[in-house]
């Protein structure tokens, strides 16, 4: 399976003359390893490959040891070689230590093109601009669209919205329980135990966790803090939760979606509208069936809403999208998308929910939007919404 626009972009990159450190940075299992792979079969360099996705942090002697091996087949070849680090955040000192090997390279030319692959993009980012600015181009992954759900798999809106968008764990949706358990085991449990609190300072891993439970389940509704503080034991402050909820959106998993005020974004002041970034951690996180998702008009009508943000926040990524909602007393809009001038109001109807649409009209009158969208019901039928990326709504606002 190719993710075709990611592997031709990696590969053409790849292939120029110069060298370079290209950054593949997004959650797990969204198919960076087998991305490089793909690449690394076709660019026609000889290529080292090793990964630091370790229960224990590789230290500085090991990826220096990564490094001149690749050398070694760099300086052998006329158009050098290409070396590939998996979950680089992983290894200790990353970036002061790439930084002197890259800087070593360029002393003494040595022509070695290399790619850095990581699953914490927050930490990723982090490790980057303070160490290595200048020296990176990044290629975001984020989590499988719906349209390459369909092309790989051949899944349909239902499926893609109860089973979400992990390809690895495709092979299993004819048995829920058996796929429920891969989500919470291989990737639920090994992003926060590896990816977050293995990486970062965590004081409350277990308050975490149940922000990371809460944002599942109220998935597609605005949640003050206070209320939230209010339904978890030991939760210390806003501040705590503000930093929870960044620290699980880092790793590509939940959201926090800040409200539209105007001519600035109000940031953590006010309450978030919690997303999931897949809606497989969704259902999986419900212990529902998918029988129990479909005759519960509320619970698809959530589902639906989380879907269409889940795309609208993949797809904006390093794209400079603003994805926010609005919420003024009892007017609200699901989406606000924002780039530059444009400007978009999204309302979701799934026939669960959400009969009249008071909120467009009082934001159109307060903020005059380039475009008013209505997705779902008579409006853009979700499937067709879910094809196009969120810069498609922005640069066609008419369509």
């Amino acid at each position: 399976m190719k993710r075709n626009h990611l592997y031709s972009q990696l590969l053409s990159r790849v292939r120029e003359p110069r060298r370079f450190i290209q950054v593949l940075a997004g959650p797990r299992q969204v198919g960076k390893t087998t991305l490089a792979r793909q690449v690394i079969e076709s660019a026609g360099l000889p290529a080292h490959y090793a990964s630091a996705d370790e229960p224990t942090l590789r230290d500085q002697t090991w990826l220096e040891q990564q490094w001149d091996l690749a050398r070694i087949k760099a300086r052998k070849h006329p158009d050098g070689a290409l070396l590939v680090i998996d979950e680089i955040q992983k290894a200790a000192r990353w970036p002061e230590v790439v930084k002197l090997l890259w800087d070593a390279d360029s002393h003494d030319s040595t022509p070695l093109k290399v790619v850095l692959l990581g699953s914490s993009p927050l930490l990723i980012q982090s490790g980057l601009t303070e160490s290595l600015a200048g020296r990176f181009e990044t290629i975001p992954v984020p989590h499988w669209s719906f349209a390459e759900m369909q092309e790989a798999f051949g899944w349909d809106l239902e499926k893609f919205l109860l089973f979400g968008a992990y390809p690895g764990a495709a092979p299993l949706v004819d048995d829920p329980d058996r796929w429920r358990q891969y989500i919470n085991d291989s990737l639920i449990e090994t992003t926060l135990s590896r990816d977050i609190l293995l990486l970062n300072r965590v004081d409350k891993p277990a308050l975490l966790r149940r922000v990371f439970q809460l944002a599942c389940a109220y998935s597609g509704q605005i949640l003050a803090y206070q209320k939230m503080l209010g339904q978890l034991v030991d939760a210390g402050n806003t501040v705590t939760l503000a930093h929870y909820l960044q620290l699980l959106e880092g790793a590509g998993m939940v959201a926090g979606l800040q409200k539209y005020s105007g001519t600035q974004i109000r940031q953590r002041a006010s309450s978030p509208k919690l997303q999931v970034l897949n809606t497989a951690l969704m259902t999986a996180q419900s212990g529902r069936s998918p029988a129990a998702w479909r005759t519960d008009g509320d619970g698809w009508g959530r589902l639906v809403e989380s879907a269409v943000g889940a795309h609208l926040v993949n797809t904006a990524i390093g794209t400079g999208i603003q994805v926010t909602y609005w919420r003024e007393r009892n007017l609200e809009v699901d989406f606000v998308l924002q780039r530059g001038d444009a400007l978009v109001a999204i309302e979701v109807k799934s026939g669960g929910r959400k009969e009249t649409l008071p909120g467009i009209a009082a934001f159109d009158k307060a903020h005059h939007p380039t475009a008013k969208l209505l997705v779902g019901g008579q409006g853009i039928p979700i499937a067709e919404f879910l094809q196009a990326p969120a810069s498609h709504w922005l640069s066609e606002p008419g369509r």
